[in-house]
């Protein structure tokens, strides 16, 4: 689907100026964390204001939807935390409206995951409330085959503009940009797609899609990042956040 001429140019000149903005303040924003060097941060990120959402060491600052507990089925594995066995998505602590979100995921053979934002603390699932970037094997995962699901993709609602994944057993670097409703995927330095919340272009898109029947769909505002556990092995690690005005 494509945006109308002057509303694809308008918001393309508007998300170009937020990137340019964004990676201005995070410095080397797009480069993967060196070996040894996991889940810190440089001396610049925390002037920046950029928090560490994970410290290589626990799970604390995550939780089960709607509870305040150590989380099951998520462990620290290798500096990362990891799915490791049937416990349910996590949602951090914190609530974030306007952000960077850098990170990077690994995700097991024909695996499927997912990261999600503006999750409100309220709702049944993740999924209800919160738009997805999707975390996928491409090759091997059936819905490697449709771009609208594949990964990097505003799943169900936005195909990234090409795949550029690395082999599973390899990391992915992401980083989402959400400011004033405005929506940016990037992974491994490519900016996979661009999107403004909760306008008429995204409305037509939801209105035809599974989340038709779900009236607080991407509409919150701010809320909680969350990681999805679809059942199989994914790791994360280096999550952190830098918030905007």
């Amino acid at each position: 689907m494509k945006h109308s001429n002057q509303t694809g140019l308008g918001l393309a000149l508007a998300l170009l100026a937020l990137v340019l903005t964004a990676s201005c303040r995070s410095g080397k924003s797009n480069q993967s964390t060196e070996p040894g060097q996991q889940n810190v941060l440089s001396e610049d990120e925390a002037d920046e204001g950029w928090m560490l959402l994970f410290d290589g060491n626990s799970t604390a600052g995550w939780h089960h939807l709607g509870k305040s507990d150590a989380p099951s089925g998520w462990d620290v594995v290798d500096g990362c935390l990891a799915r490791t066995g049937p416990g349910g998505d996590i949602v951090t602590k914190g609530l974030f409206e306007n952000f960077i979100l850098e990170l990077e995921w690994k995700i097991s053979e024909g695996g499927n995951s997912g990261i999600f934002f503006h999750v409100a603390g309220d709702s049944g699932s993740i999924w209800e409330t919160g738009p997805e970037v999707q975390v996928l094997d491409n090759l091997r995962h059936a819905d490697g085959a449709n771009p609208l699901t594949s990964a990097g993709s505003n799943f169900a609602l936005h195909a990234p503009y090409q795949d550029v994944t690395r082999p599973v057993g390899e990391f992915n670097h992401m980083r989402l940009v959400v400011r004033g409703g405005k929506v940016i995927h990037m992974m491994n330095g490519k900016t996979l797609l661009e999107y403004r919340l909760n306008d008429a272009d995204w409305e037509a898109r939801v209105k035809a899609s599974k989340f038709a029947d779900m009236p607080r769909y991407g509409r919150a505002g701010s809320g909680h990042i969350a990681l999805q556990d679809h059942g199989d092995p994914v790791w994360f690690r280096n999550i952190k956040l830098l918030q905007l005005e």
